[in-house]
């Protein structure tokens, strides 16, 4: 289903884009010593809240379904759960599982990986 927003043109991902090409590419190549790093840092970070815009909702569908699917209402419960370390081999196996593909998908967002055409 299509949301219709009143200000949809420019998307915040387009906007949040914008910025981002105009710092990489306008600003960094002539950005030295601490400005540049600073720089980097920006459009890394910009990067990444773009990414959690795109990704985020999915992301937190599949963690509650990993969770669901592991029979514990939370990330805290499954921690309670860990600590306690009564874990049968198969029970560990399904939770190091979801851990792994939790952690996947916090790389997707946080550190991508890197295409033959990025920085």
């Amino acid at each position: 289903m299509t949301t219709v927003r009143p200000h949809a043109v420019p998307t915040a991902d387009e906007l949040l884009e914008a910025v981002e090409e105009c710092l990489r590419d306008e600003l960094l190549p002539s950005a030295e010593g601490r400005a540049g790093y600073l720089l980097r840092v920006s459009v890394a970070a910009l990067a990444q809240v773009r990414r959690e815009l795109a990704l985020g909702a999915e992301l937190d569908r599949a963690h509650r379904h990993r969770l669901a699917t592991l029979g514990v209402a939370d990330d805290l419960a499954l921690a309670d759960e860990i600590r306690a370390g009564h874990l049968s081999d198969a029970r560990r196996e399904a939770i190091l599982a979801a851990l792994r593909a939790s952690v996947a998908d916090q790389l997707r967002v946080v550190a991508p990986p890197r295409s033959s055409g990025s920085q």
